[in-house]
């Protein structure tokens, strides 16, 4: 299959281009040329298929024309080593948990299966291969855990100063290895800034065999639908789920609209953020307007310019209308973050991380209106993260650190301050 430029569907390149450098030189997005749909065999049985058997029709279905089936089941059983249970709070009201991984966030699963892809499409390449990646939060904990001690590799984060937990500050910067963590005096958006300049400079790109790990990669997308559909599944027969999702860069909502475009049955999508609400805001009125990000408890959801808006506007042809009419937006403050965390303990005994509340927050308002919805709230990051929320909101010891967590706590913090400046960042890629 050929992947072309979502800024020029007339530039086109294979999958390894596409994975490998990430990102096209018109600063487009890669999609695939079409896309594809299982079919009507797949959907007669999808609800008796392990979660492994459903990742790999999927992958198949995306990638299967490049990658031999034995390579690919190989990578997908690999990658969903780990579940995502579906846990029921109340009459349609479900939570499907995508915090079992190795850093107890959603994005294990497309790092996960990024790095194994990237591992088979450079087999015999004997040149470093550097990974780029700007996080808001997780995705650097999940692609330094992705990729550690991985041959031929070295993986190159940058994320906000100040504006991560601590322990997820750990998850970027105490594995030491072939990981380097970067400090950057700025927000994520500056970060995301970073990185695409790094790609949109051909030569620098080319010399250094840059790829990126961000959700700009088509290669964390796809295995995102993977548990779109093991979570429908999970429901009754003939239910059509209305997906509610956390959102920041818009990555998981995308993958959610490719597990659709595939065949899934899906009653409608929530895009639920933080006070960063540029996509609600164009939902609402068809105006888009990126502005620079705040802070909040929420931070993995603190993106002011999601890339991924691009490719939501290609799955729809570009139209405000289609897009409205499958996807609403909802958006709650900090006070109202806490106060849900502390609702959902004290009405279903239920720990939620600050991203997940604000999730269940735009669950619940959906079925107020639309009272026979079934709504599933992707809890996107394990409450264990964000420590100083749960015990403000919770007390004390309320939320137990999982061991794989724990471990980091005591672990030196190693990172690198660097400011905003592109031509700094690229001098430092070429000297280290």
């Amino acid at each position: 299959m050929l992947y072309h430029s979502t800024h020029n569907p007339s530039f086109r390149v294979d999958l390894k281009e596409a994975i490998l450098r990430s990102l096209p030189p018109d600063n487009g997005l890669y999609m695939p040329d079409r896309l594809p749909v299982l079919d009507a065999d797949f959907w007669k049985i999808w609800r008796f298929l392990s979660f492994q058997e459903i990742g790999f029709a999927v992958a198949e279905a995306f990638f299967g024309e490049d990658v031999p089936a034995p390579a690919l089941r190989e990578i997908v059983e690999g990658t969903l080593a780990f579940d995502a249970p579906l846990v029921t709070l109340g009459p349609g009201d479900h939570i499907l948990e995508l915090f079992h991984g190795p850093t107890l966030a959603f994005k294990d699963f497309g790092a996960r299966f990024m790095a194994r892809l990237m591992a088979w499409l450079t087999r015999g390449d004997d040149r470093t291969l550097t990974v780029l990646v700007a996080t808001s939060g997780d995705t650097g904990g999940a692609v330094a855990s992705a990729f550690h001690h991985v041959p031929g590799t070295r993986v190159v984060i940058l994320y906000p100063k100040g504006k991560v937990s601590g322990l997820q500050e750990k998850q970027l910067t105490a594995l030491g290895g072939n990981i380097t963590a970067l400090e950057i005096d700025g927000t994520f958006d500056d970060c995301q800034a970073l990185v695409k300049s790094a790609f949109l400079d051909r030569d620098l790109a080319e010399k250094l065999n840059l790829t990126s790990a961000n959700s700009i990669n088509l290669a964390r997308l796809v295995p995102q639908s993977f548990y779109y559909i093991h979570a429908a599944r999970q429901l009754p027969e003939g239910v059509a789920p209305v997906f509610v999702v956390p959102s920041g860069n818009f990555g998981n909502l995308t993958a959610g609209l490719l597990a659709m475009k595939l065949g899934l049955p899906v009653d409608h999508f929530v895009a639920a953020t933080n006070r960063n609400d540029v996509v609600p805001e164009f939902l609402r009125s068809g105006i888009y307007q990126p502005r620079p990000s705040v802070a909040t408890l929420s931070n993995a959801m603190d993106v002011g310019a999601p890339s991924n808006f691009v490719r939501m506007q290609a799955l729809f042809g570009g139209s405000w209308e289609d897009m409205k009419s499958k996807i609403s937006g909802a958006w709650f403050t900090d006070d109202q973050t806490r106060a849900a965390i502390r609702e959902v303990k004290s009405l279903f005994d239920y720990e939620i991380d600050p991203h997940g509340a604000i999730g269940w927050l735009a669950a619940r308002s959906w079925r107020a209106a639309h009272p026979c919805a079934s709504t599933i709230t992707l809890e996107t990051a394990h409450p264990a993260k964000f420590p100083d929320v749960m015990e403000a909101e919770l007390g004390q010891g309320a939320v137990p650190i999982p061991e794989r967590l724990a471990v980091l706590a005591d672990r030196e913090k190693v990172a690198i301050p660097l400011g905003i400046d592109k031509a700094v960042f690229r001098d430092w890629l070429l000297s280290h």
